[in-house]
């Protein structure tokens, strides 16, 4: 029997995930990948302003994202969405959330993971979880961590498309050909009725990306055609044995 396939998301607020890699997500669970979501905010504070416009509680606010994150997630295909609501702007995991994470990481066994931009200044809250998601990757694969368990190897660490993509150095090297998906993507996005001004900004992003797809995949002289795809940023050197 062949081993499981599954791959991890680290969110900072419960739609981080749509935008930036929904397609990613959609893409891989129609390959049989067990694609696991670990939103460690609902963005009910700051990234929710129609929600507080409209009046709403903090309850209210958080208890919409959440349910907001569950729709999107069943429309993308995700196989486990695990939240840890400890709020945001900022953002702050203690050692024992930490810990809670590494448990995720090493459940899953990923083979490759996700997560935001090294730098963002205009949301200390992506940065903080990369950083995160580094620290926990690293104690995952250690022998000295809850000996017994299953370690981790070393799984390829995506950073996804930030919003100014240009203030945040990141320099996408990876472009992933979402079109076949794209309608799961779209659906998803269309449930995060908070933040409805990202839907149309995010289907623009996907179509410059599917240009930069076709361009790097052989442009004029033959490259795939593409009209939707993502980018990323891979942060570990790959090994191969032919390129």
């Amino acid at each position: 029997m062949s081993e499981k396939k599954t791959a991890l998301v680290i969110s900072a607020h419960a739609a981080d995930f749509v935008w930036r890699c929904g397609g990613a997500i959609a893409l891989h669970a129609e390959m049989g990948y067990e694609v696991t979501v670990a939103c460690l905010s609902f963005g009910e504070r700051g990234e929710s302003a129609r929600l507080w416009k409209e009046g709403k509680s903090l309850q209210e606010v958080k208890d919409i994202r959440h349910a907001e994150a569950e729709a999107a997630a069943e429309a993308l295909g995700v196989h486990e969405l695990v939240t840890f609501d400890l709020g945001d702007y900022p953002l702050h995991l203690s050692q024992d959330d930490k810990m809670k994470l590494v448990d995720v990481i090493r459940k899953v066994q990923p083979r490759f993971m996700l997560s935001h931009s090294q730098y963002d200044p205009y949301n200390t809250d992506h940065m903080y979880t990369t950083q995160i998601a580094l620290e926990a990757r690293m104690i995952a694969q250690a022998w000295g961590h809850n000996p017994g368990e299953k370690v981790l190897g070393a799984p390829q660490l995506y950073l996804f498309e930030p919003h100014q993509t240009e203030q945040m150095g990141w320099k996408p090297d990876t472009f992933l050909d979402i079109t076949p998906v794209w309608d799961k993507k779209r659906a998803a996005m269309e449930h995060m009725n908070g933040q409805v001004h990202l839907w149309d900004y995010y289907t623009r992003v996907a179509q410059q990306r599917a240009n930069h797809f076709k361009r790097n995949s052989g442009g004029q002289s033959g490259g795939r055609d593409c009209k939707y795809a993502e980018g990323f940023q891979s942060i570990f050197p790959r090994t191969v044995d032919e390129l």
